[in-house]
């Protein structure tokens, strides 16, 4: 047997081998930038100096009021200071910070700490009518300590000591600890599911480390960036952008809520380069009054991810001197997994062309293993066709270590290798991916499968639409039809004739909806179109 001399005497060791976390980048961020401003929110401003001793303050004082690795700490923050710090502090101490969706209702609160089993919980004092009824309802009540924002007024105290106090117990030089196994647990994230209970999403240190890593080389991040956190950083852990900008020294600018106003204000205010959205905030953007979008001098680089943006909602961000990289993931892959990785040869097209390139989900992070579209059950991969549908299927590290005490889930999600998203899509000629659908949004009519995502686009290339979504809608001949729900610009009208007869210009006649019903459309606590409340309403119609 031929022994591989490579493995002789040469073992991992103190010296050589050490646990990939995030938490390391703050740590050199507090070494390299001690100085600059790491964290702005109003008047409040923190250098990288003091933000990583207020992690340590934090970390030290989690331990001495119990924390052990593995438990859960759970935070419901706003985009402020103090959620921001908890992402780098809770983690210090092995726990495992779970960051509440700030918009969801105290029973999936209560079912989620519950669930999560969670020691302590971080809470902002605005949140308390909804805190205070989860309370009511968890089996174990976790210690509560407050976030008051001096920013607001109002709130409820619920606990017995605000976050300030809290870290002021703690050392601010404590000497926390890499986890001895980089699979260890660093964060819990709950999906918003639409049946049944929310399913928990682990992180590992090393996912979470790669994933930070892979978004400032998707996006080409330059160091010392100013980002706008239009993104909560409940979701999805901020798209592991709280790590991200620790590695490149990044200046954080906070934003309680998201409004139009306050973004362009801040853009001119502050500077910001760059900031991350689902499409309803870049169409927010995008939409705003020719008076705010005049305050913005500047390039900005905007990165959007959930449901596919419209072309037409990206050319008019463009037109606006908003570059976007468009990103696609889930919370099971840590946020953004693939990216549209631009050719700079396309720069010659057109900007209507430019936008329509931009829409598609394109190819994997440089962190992943492999990604392809596939049949879900024989994992034979589609053809690049640009027609023939399959499921989305990931592969590496940056893919979730699995659902929280759900065997079954696992199984089934993690089948022959691969995780298996749910999302169906089509791989292009050049080998980039175009999403076309949840597979259980697709509409079959008369036998031919039509995009909804495909039709949305058609409505939103219409001058009058804000936002639309498309469900299928039962058809004793066809027997699926689409039916569009569709928010109209402020000050603009269209009738639901000539909106079909615009979409029958942009796409196959019998693609285009046969119903348009008008209003605002619900959305889910992360800005997702709620398309089951939707079908449900289309039954009724």
């Amino acid at each position: 047997m031929t022994t591989n001399q490579y493995n002789q005497s040469l073992d991992k060791n103190q010296a050589n081998y050490t646990s990939l976390s995030p938490l390391t980048f703050i740590k050199r961020a507090a070494y390299v930038y001690p100085n600059k401003t790491a964290v702005v929110y109003g008047e409040r401003r923190f250098t990288w100096k003091e933000t990583y001793q207020r992690t340590r303050q934090l970390a030290s004082a989690l331990l001495r009021y119990g924390i052990k690795e593995g438990q859960t700490v759970s935070v419901l923050g706003y985009n402020t200071p103090e959620t921001y710090e908890a992402h780098f502090g809770i983690p210090m101490t092995g726990g495992v910070i779970h960051a509440i969706n700030t918009r969801l209702d105290a029973k999936n609160i209560a079912f989620m700490m519950d669930h999560a089993e969670t020691k302590i919980l971080l809470t902002d004092t605005l949140a308390a009518p909804t805190i205070k009824e989860a309370l009511k309802l968890v089996k174990h009540k976790p210690l509560v300590i407050d976030i008051i924002d001096p920013n607001e007024t109002g709130g409820e105290r619920l606990g017995g000591m605000d976050y300030e106090a809290f870290i002021a117990e703690g050392d601010a030089n404590f000497a926390w600890q890499l986890p001895a196994d980089e699979w260890n647990a660093i964060a819990l994230n709950y999906t918003s599911g639409t049946t049944g209970n929310p399913k928990g999403v682990v992180f590992h240190h090393r996912g979470a480390y790669l994933n930070a890593l892979g978004n400032i080389l998707a996006w080409e991040m330059p160091k010392n960036p100013i980002y706008l956190w239009t993104l909560p950083m409940f979701h999805c852990n901020g798209w592991c952008f709280p790590w991200g900008l620790a590695a490149v020294g990044g200046t954080n600018i906070c934003l309680r809520a998201v409004r139009a106003e306050e973004i362009y204000e801040l853009i001119e205010k502050e500077n910001i380069t760059h900031y991350c959205g689902a499409p309803i905030v870049h169409s927010l953007i995008a939409n705003a009054s020719d008076e705010l979008k005049a305050k913005k001098k500047h390039l900005v680089k905007g990165m959007v991810a959930g449901a596919p943006p419209p072309a037409a909602v990206l050319d008019a961000m463009a037109q606006n001197g908003f570059e976007i990289t468009h990103v696609y993931g889930l919370t099971e892959t840590y946020g953004p997994a693939t990216f549209c990785d631009w050719d700079t040869d396309w720069d010659a097209f057109p900007a209507a062309k430019q936008a329509e390139i931009k829409a598609a989900q394109g190819v994997t992070y440089h962190v992943s293993e492999d990604l392809i579209v596939a049949h879900p059950e024989t994992l034979e991969q589609v053809p690049f066709d640009g027609e023939t549908m399959g499921e989305v299927l990931f592969r590496g590290n940056n893919t979730m270590k699995g659902y929280l005490k759900n065997p079954a889930a696992n199984e089934k999600v993690f089948a022959g290798g691969w995780f298996h998203s749910g999302d169906l899509a089509v791989t292009l000629p050049n080998g980039y991916i175009q999403l076309k659908d949840r597979s259980k949004d697709i509409i079959i009519s008369g036998g031919e499968n039509i995009s909804s995502i495909e039709v949305e686009g058609a409505l939103f290339k219409h001058p009058a639409v804000m936002d639309a979504a498309v469900v299928a809608k039962a058809d004793e001949k066809w027997g699926e039809t689409p039916c569009a729900f569709v928010a109209l610009k402020p000050g603009k009208t269209v009738t639901e004739a000539d909106l079909i007869a615009f979409v029958r210009t942009e796409i196959a006649h019998y693609k285009a909806p046969k119903r348009v019903i008008f209003g605002d459309l619900p959305k889910t606590s992360t800005g997702k179109t709620q398309k089951f409340v939707l079908r449900e309403k289309a039954k009724t119609i």
